[in-house]
Order: C-alpha cells, then sequence, then structure tokens
C-alpha cells in the first residue's frame, strides 16, 4: 500500500499554491486526491469540489466498514462514524462548512457529488474496520456499551470491572432510532428497585436479569424474550422498559413488519427491539427473527445501480408480547426466554406517567448494578461447563455464571420453561398435536411420510390450511417438529429404509420416558420486593 496515501487518510498538509506542482507520484491516481492542486497562469482557482475534500480531509479520517460502508470519524472528536449521506451525514456537514469557510459561495450538490466519490475513494484504501451499534467488544474482550451521547462517552466492562470513559475504544455508529442512555452510577441495590417496576414472581424476574446481561454480550446469539399475560398484566410496559435498559429508543415498542425489507430497516438500526401484542406469526417473519437471533445478512440492489449491491447484516437483542404462546412456529419457540405476567392487584396498579417516573429515577442505579453483575459474570464465564448443552448454548453458559455467582436457580427454570413452549407450540400445530396423539396411542409407530398422513387424524376431521398438502410436506414438517418432539418425549428418526427394493425412506416415532423433573414449574416466589431506599443497596460480593 502506497504509504504517503496512508499518512494523508484525515492529515493536513497545506501546499503553497504558487509553488509549481510535485514530480508526479508512481501512483497518478492518488496524486490527485491528496494534493491541493496549483494555480495555474491564468490565476484559476481551486474548484469547490477540490476545496470541499481538503476540508473534509483536514477535520476527518475515513473508514470502510466490513459491510461496505464508508464511515467518516472526527479527527479531534467522539470515537462516533458519520455515513455519507443522510439527516447529520457527512455531505449535510461538509456543505455547512463550506459556506461558513468561503462566506461568499455556497458548494453545489455536483461539486459535493464529486467530493463525496473522491472521499469514498479515500476511505477504500485501508482495510475494513469494524463498526458497532450500541455495543460491541475490542481485541481484548473488553465490552463497550456506547451511552449514545453527543460527547461519544462510553462504558467499558471487562472481568476487572466497568467503568465510564470519555472516548470509546471501539467505533460506533448511531441511528435515529437510538437514544441517549443514562450514566450508570452505585445508587444501592439497583435489581431490587427494577424488581418493584415489574409484577413477575421471584424466578422470572431472576431469568430477566440474566437476560439482560446476556444482552450486553454481542458475540453470542440471545433468545427472544417474551412477555405472556392476559390484558391488565402491564406486558407492553414491561417490554418497553426492558428494550430502554438495553438500547433506550424513542420507539422501543413496534408494531409487526410487513415485509422482509422493513424488518431489515428496522433490524439495521436498533440493536435491541420489541414486537408489541403479537398474535399471529407468518412463516416468512418466523423465520427471520431465527435468523436474527443467530445472525442474518439481508442484500439488495443499489439505488439506481445495476451491479452494486447493499449488504445489511446484523444479529439482535429482541423482544415480545403476547397472549397466546402457541401462536409461534416449533424453530422460534426453541429461541424463547418466555416469562408469565401476573396480573396487576387494582391497590397496585400506577398510571403511565408515574410508571415513566419511577423508571428514570432508578435507571442509573439498575444499570450500575447490571454493569457490576456483568463484570463479575465475565470473570466466572470462560471457567462455565456444563454436562450437557440446551440450543441456545451461549446462552445456557452465561445463565450459569450468573447462577454461580448470585447463587441463583436460573438455568433450571430456563429449561423448564423452554419445554412448557414446546408443549404449547406443539398444541398450537394441529399436525403435531395429532402426531403426538398418534404416538401416544401405540408408542413407536413405523412409516412412510404419506403414510403418517394418511394414519393421522385432524381434529374435527377437517384439514386445517396449515395441514400438510403431500408426502414431502408432511416429511418436512415432521423434521421441523422434531426438536419439539423431543421435549414431550417423542423422538423422530428418519435414517432408515424400507427392506424392498423401493427403499423408502421411513420415520420411526418413538415414545420415550421423560425425567420427572424436566417440565416442572418454577417455585413461585413473592411479586413485589422490598425496595432498600437508594444508596443504602449493596453489591454482589467478590465484586472486583
Amino acid at each position: 500500500m502506497n504509504s504517503s496515501v496512508q499518512h494523508m487518510n484525515g492529515q493536513t498538509r497545506p501546499i503553497d499554491p504558487n509553488q509549481p506542482a510535485d514530480p508526479a507520484p508512481v501512483n497518478t491516481r492518488r496524486s490527485t486526491v491528496n494534493k491541493r492542486p496549483a494555480a495555474d497562469d491564468g490565476g484559476k482557482k481551486p474548484s469547490a469540489a477540490v476545496r470541499l475534500v481538503q476540508l473534509a480531509r483536514e477535520r476527518y479520517r475515513f473508514v470502510m466498514s466490513a459491510d461496505g460502508r464508508p464511515y467518516a470519524v472526527a479527527i479531534d472528536g467522539p470515537n462516533v462514524v458519520l455515513p455519507f449521506k443522510g439527516r447529520a451525514g457527512l455531505r449535510q456537514r461538509l456543505a455547512r462548512l463550506y459556506a461558513e469557510t468561503y462566506e461568499s459561495d455556497v458548494a453545489s450538490q455536483s461539486a459535493l457529488a464529486d467530493a463525496m466519490t473522491v472521499l469514498e475513494g479515500i476511505a477504500e484504501d485501508d482495510d475494513p474496520v469494524p463498526v458497532h451499534l450500541r455495543v460491541g467488544q475490542d481485541d481484548l474482550g473488553t465490552i463497550v456499551v456506547d451511552l449514545g451521547t453527543a460527547d461519544g462517552r462510553a462504558v467499558t466492562v471487562s472481568a476487572g470491572g466497568w467503568h465510564i470513559v470519555d472516548r470509546s475504544p471501539i467505533l460506533f455508529r448511531r441511528s435515529g432510532a437510538m437514544a441517549p442512555m443514562p450514566a450508570p452510577a452505585l445508587l444501592g441495590d439497583g435489581l431490587n428497585m427494577l424488581h418493584s417496576l415489574f409484577n413477575m414472581n421471584e424466578s422470572a424476574f431472576r431469568q430477566l436479569v440474566a437476560w439482560l446481561i446476556a444482552a450486553w454480550i454481542p458475540n453470542i446469539p440471545h433468545p427472544v424474550i417474551t412477555f405472556k399475560g392476559e390484558q391488565g398484566t402491564g406486558k407492553s410496559k414491561t417490554a418497553q422498559m426492558v428494550v430502554n435498559l438495553v438500547d433506550p429508543s424513542p420507539a422501543a415498542k413496534r408494531s409487526a413488519p410487513r415485509d422482509l425489507k422493513a424488518w431489515s430497516i428496522q433490524a439495521f438500526n436498533s440493536w435491541a427491539l420489541c414486537l408489541d401484542n403479537v398474535s399471529a406469526i407468518p412463516g416468512w417473519l418466523s423465520d427471520t427473527l431465527c435468523k436474527a437471533v443467530t445472525g442474518d445478512g439481508f442484500v439488495d440492489r443499489q439505488l439506481y445501480s445495476d451491479d452494486d449491491v447493499v449488504v445489511v447484516s446484523f444479529r439482535r437483542v429482541l423482544s415480545m408480547t403476547t397472549i397466546d404462546a402457541g401462536a409461534f412456529a416449533g424453530d422460534l419457540a426453541e429461541r424463547l426466554l418466555m416469562l408469565e405476567l401476573q396480573l396487576i392487584d387494582p391497590s397496585r396498579r400506577r398510571s403511565e406517567e408515574e410508571l415513566d417516573t419511577a423508571f428514570e429515577t432508578v435507571r442509573p442505579a439498575v444499570l450500575g448494578s447490571l454493569f457490576d453483575l456483568l463484570a463479575t459474570v465475565l470473570a466466572v464465564l470462560p471457567h462455565v461447563k456444563l454436562d450437557s448443552l440446551p440450543r441456545m448454548a451461549d446462552f445456557a453458559r452465561v445463565l450459569a455464571a450468573v447462577d454461580q455467582v448470585m447463587e441463583w436457580n436460573t438455568l433450571d427454570d430456563y429449561l423448564a420453561a423452554s419445554a412448557t413452549v414446546a408443549g404449547d407450540a406443539l398444541e398450537g400445530d394441529p399436525f403435531g398435536s395429532a402426531v403426538v396423539a398418534l404416538v401416544e396411542q401405540c408408542g413407536t409407530w413405523t412409516g412412510t411420510a404419506a403414510q403418517l398422513l394418511e394414519h393421522v387424524q385432524a381434529p374435527g376431521g377437517i384439514r386445517p390450511p396449515t395441514w400438510p398438502k403431500d408426502a414431502t410436506r408432511a416429511g418436512g414438517k415432521i423434521r421441523r417438529l422434531a426438536p419439539l418432539l423431543r421435549t414431550v418425549g417423542i423422538t423422530v428418526d428418519d435414517t432408515q429404509r424400507s427392506p424392498d427394493r423401493h427403499r423408502h425412506k421411513l420415520l420411526v416415532l418413538t415414545r420415550t420416558d421423560l425425567p420427572g423433573e424436566t417440565a416442572s414449574a418454577p417455585p413461585t416466589g413473592s411479586l413485589w420486593p422490598d425496595v432498600q431506599p437508594i444508596g443504602q443497596g449493596h453489591r454482589p460480593s467478590d465484586q472486583y
């Protein structure tokens, strides 16, 4: 790589316009970028595009993100990237800066476009760099949380504790869906303060705390935390407060997206978001949410271009609220953390304004306690070993680390709740329920997918629209239901073939015995803890 070009990226190099131009370097294309052109014999001034490039390079350095987007970073400012276009982007700032610098002139749209093209080429000179949204991790494993404030402050969390730093050690981007996060503070027992805002039992609250801790660990899949309950249990408000702890937003609650492109825009601009009042999920959205948990990408053609593409990749922290857990498909049900909220007693009910005021009052203390717990979890997590790993294995290890630190039982409660969710999902699937009834009746069933489709009986003798139409779809349905069937004690073996010359693939469905504790309900504790006054709480022991 041309070292002179790297040196010039974002650096000031004044050149006397009256001196003759330097001899052309080997790379003549880059020489036009790195130098302010000299005046010719007629005293012609540099063009507006050249002036814009010079102004930009005096104040910014330029990087390319891993997904191919150019950004500008202020040399003497926060470690926050600016997009080239859009509201408060580099183009808008350069237009204003140009007008302020050259009072009698305004940069034209064509000059701005030419300058942006040159600056994008400068950004491509170096290798792509990671650009994070709200949460990231540096090369040493330190977790960094962007407070979203104008001054660029961030919280760094490691096994040694957490600190508020004036400048983030990694690059962050911002979006219009983000809001500033208050600075965390050690002002008491923030966990008890948080519990006082929610009408959930102790087991559910402890699982919620563990999920909040995991939500700031960026490189693992996070289950979709789902608040279930009848009307009047405060599901929407609870989800809003939870999301605003992890990733504050002026629109923490969203309606279900209408298509894949609308969803990709939402997910690209928020680290954590909530789908509110979900009653039914179409197949495409169920698959999309599953991929968003483990990591997803979206590729589309760039506007006004035939061959350039736009890449949107993300892994997100998701929340949902619902009344009916049976509305979820089996693959999505396996990625849920279902927490049931209790009906609020009229004497305990509070107005929205009261809840908002209480939440804003305790939020710094809650964040301080959560970051304390996160630092302790990071210290023990490398040493956590599980005998067997469930589907969300990384999240299970975080639960085990929280249990070790706090002497809780969140992992067992999560596994028990997951089995319950699987049962609910099967009950909500007519074909799955019919298969369960068939195996319960005969113990072990063996046959082809076509034979299975003949033997299972639809409820009421009428096949619903979701019923498989043929043997191929029936076989695929069984494979998708296999993880849920295992949770209720039914194994699926599709590796055998019929002994005749046709060698048809066989399905072997077998009823097995379940451990007695697998689906046991977690113990119920007090819904409303006693909250200590701010300033008289405590932190978990052996913190640092």
